[in-house]
């Protein structure tokens, strides 16, 4: 297989593990501040009432009978043999830690397992629960993924985020501090200019996350952002513009960030716009090729930022 400009997650995993790593998609129950009227009733302008989950099975079985069909449905698809506990839908550490720790490891008892992931908001962390997702990374590949969609507050404010950088910042640091993968998502054409996603690339580079996770904004049935579609109050990129943008992102971010999505993963009878989004496939095609044409990768616009003065002195410390 053909290496890619970029540090694609899936190739990164199976190196890592010697085998190719399938995420197995959870869904716990969980809710979101943003939904439940602690922060609002709406939620975000683009969350469906799946809370972005690609629901692959009934949530009325337990998690271990989740992960265990999961693990079956794989395994005849795919061959698959390691996989991840992922938590995807809603807020996966919105609940008190004690019901998060039997939780969390419910979902790795499979014996094939051999990370966990989850996905949540930084205004829904603390430091007991990182304390607690932290004890699993001695034995599992772990990871906290954060919805941050943009670094610029007034486009936080227009999709109803219900929290501000300052609180993703706050969040991403104190996570960093316990020793725990990150993986920050994104969502281009969110009311932006070029340049203000070009803003986001820059800034979040300089974090040098573990991992980022680049979404097209599009437009789901029951959302208020097909709502404002319909209204002629937001037009979408085409395909060749959501490629070019992506490329240009991609090259801002360090080569060793790794890329764990670039495009969806199957046309959603949900789905109201674009209708392109679908094709997978084509869409990772055709970045390849842009990346070939211009003799380009991931990072060749990186500058690491100078250490500030505590760092530089702490490498003079033996």
């Amino acid at each position: 297989m053909e290496e890619k400009r970029y540090n694609q997650y899936s190739s990164f995993l199976k190196q890592k593990f010697g085998a190719k790593v399938y995420k197995i998609t959870i869904d716990a129950g969980f809710s979101c501040p943003n939904r439940d009227g602690t922060i609002s009733n709406c939620g975000c302008i683009f969350c469906d009432d799946g809370g972005s989950f690609s629901q692959a099975h009934s949530n009325q079985l337990s998690i271990e009978e989740q992960v265990r069909v999961g693990a079956e449905t794989l395994k005849k698809r795919f061959k698959a043999e390691k996989f991840m506990s992922y938590f995807q839908a809603f807020s996966n550490t919105y609940k008190p830690v004690d019901e998060l720790e039997k939780i969390y490891k419910a979902s790795l008892t499979h014996p094939d397992i051999v990370g966990l992931s989850i996905g949540t908001r930084p205004d829904c962390i603390d430091d007991t629960k990182l304390k607690l997702i932290s004890s699993f990374t001695p034995d599992y590949y772990t990871w906290i993924e954060y919805g941050l969609q943009s670094v610029h507050d007034k486009t936080l404010k227009k999709i109803n985020r219900g929290h501000d950088y300052a609180c993703f910042l706050k969040a991403y640091e104190k996570t960093k501090s316990y020793g725990i993968n990150i993986c920050l998502h994104v969502i281009l054409n969110l009311f932006e200019t070029y340049d203000e996603m070009m803003d986001t690339a820059k800034t979040i580079a300089q974090l040098e996350p573990e991992g980022v996770k680049i979404h097209m904004l599009c437009a789901l049935e029951g959302t208020k952002l097909a709502e404002m579609y319909r209204a002629g109050e937001i037009d979408f990129m085409t395909e060749d513009e959501y490629v070019k943008t992506v490329c240009d992102f991609l090259e801002y971010l360090p080569p060793e960030t790794t890329i764990h999505r670039l495009a969806g993963n199957g046309l959603r009878t949900e789905l109201v716009a674009p209708r392109w989004i679908g094709k997978k496939l084509d869409c990772l095609n055709k970045i390849d090729r842009e990346f070939e044409r211009r003799n380009s990768y991931q990072g060749i616009k990186f500058t690491p930022s100078p250490p500030s003065p505590q760092e530089r002195e702490r490498s003079f410390v033996k």
